[in-house]
């Protein structure tokens, strides 16, 4: 029930007991009452006045506290009546949902997130409390996404500052033996080639940064677009390997193009570096959701690739000049979307990686 039926309900039966409750009072005092002698005479029909008996003097006081009490009684019962329906309203429909409100209130203050709003009723605060519980599911949602983020930053950090060591280190050997006046062609050369390396790790650093700012766009494309585009993206990245392309015929989809794009070109780059032979490219669109699906048939990904995702500037190879970047570019391209990246091996050799994209993902 409601809180305003609620209220209506609750004063309309205190002020009928209270109107009950005043009835009897008065009755009772005028029972009372009449027990005692009035004063005054008494005419009969034929005319002739009869004097009535005169109350004493302690009788007329107990007659006046009578009236008191009823000129009383016609006050106190009705706002008594109105005060317990207050008082009963806020016990049966408020105290619960404010006490729960309360709580919740105080446990957000201390920086507590992990608990639940129980509901107590389908009325207005009951629907208060459920509002109350989605929104402290959204806040612990946007903060756990912001520890992850600060994690990943802190481990991305991290990793850019280990994995920096090593040139500045050959940099600054590079540096003496030429201040000694030892140097060759091959120092010159280590020096531009590990400069290169330190240029290309602080690209990479600012290629993540911008991944993470960046907003989405989505538009309609049609499939036919995205079969031409894949068709020339693998041509020019992949153009040694045989490679097959399903692509729904006919239809379009919303999504951002160029983020799109951009996860096709890393992944089918990833995939031509360490295929043998030969590509599969397919496009799926089910529940809402658009799959590209890559797969190669060379010696698959690590089993700590595929334990714990891509990360960047881990790689197979110490001299890759791509730091592991394709696929963790990707992978933040795909959340950025509503959507993820699963890599898997596939059973007797190869690799595939699944890029999905939430169609009807709100940034």
């Amino acid at each position: 029930m409601g809180l305003k039926k609620s209220f209506l309900l609750l004063s309309l039966f205190c002020l009928i007991a209270a109107f009950l409750l005043l009835g009897i009072s008065i009755l009772v005092c005028r029972s009372i009452m009449a027990s005692y002698p009035s004063g005054g005479v008494e005419i009969l029909s034929d005319g002739s006045v009869i004097p009535l008996p005169e109350p004493t003097v302690a009788q007329q006081r107990v007659l006046t506290v009578l009236n008191i009490i009823q000129m009383v009684c016609c006050i106190i019962f009705p706002v008594g009546g109105l005060v317990t329906s207050v008082v009963l309203f806020y016990h049966i429909k408020l105290r619960e949902p404010i006490g729960i409100l309360r709580d919740g209130i105080t446990r957000i203050q201390n920086n507590d997130l992990d608990f639940s709003l129980p509901v107590s009723s389908n009325d207005e605060m009951g629907q208060l409390c459920a509002a109350f519980e989605g929104m402290r599911g959204e806040l612990l949602k946007t903060n756990r996404l912001l520890w992850q983020q600060a994690e990943e930053r802190k481990r991305l950090n991290a990793a850019f500052s280990h994995d920096l060591r090593n040139p500045i280190t050959v940099l600054k050997g590079t540096v003496k033996l030429m201040r000694q006046g030892i140097q060759d062609e091959q120092t010159i050369d280590r020096l531009e080639s590990y400069s290169l390396r330190i240029e290309q790790y602080v690209e990479a650093m600012s290629n993540v940064q911008r991944l993470e700012q960046i907003s989405i766009h989505p538009k309609a494309i049609a499939f036919s677009v995205l079969q031409s585009e894949l068709q020339e993206t693998v041509r020019l990245l992949a153009s040694t390997k045989k490679y097959s392309l399903s692509v729904p015929s006919a239809g379009e989809v919303v999504l951002d193009h160029s983020i799109f794009l951009t996860v096709a070109e890393n992944l089918i780059g990833n995939a031509s570096r360490f295929a043998k032979s030969e590509l599969s490219i397919e496009v799926i669109l089910e529940n809402e959701q658009l799959f590209l699906k890559i797969s190669d048939d060379g010696p698959g990904y690590p089993p700590a690739l595929i334990e714990n995702g891509p990360k960047p500037f881990e790689t197979a190879s110490s001299n890759s000049s791509h730091f592991g970047m394709g696929l963790y570019s990707s992978q933040l391209l795909c959340e950025k979307h509503g959507g993820k990246l699963i890599l898997e091996n596939q059973f007797l050799a190869g690799a595939t990686a699944i890029a999905v994209f939430q169609l009807s993902f709100k940034p």
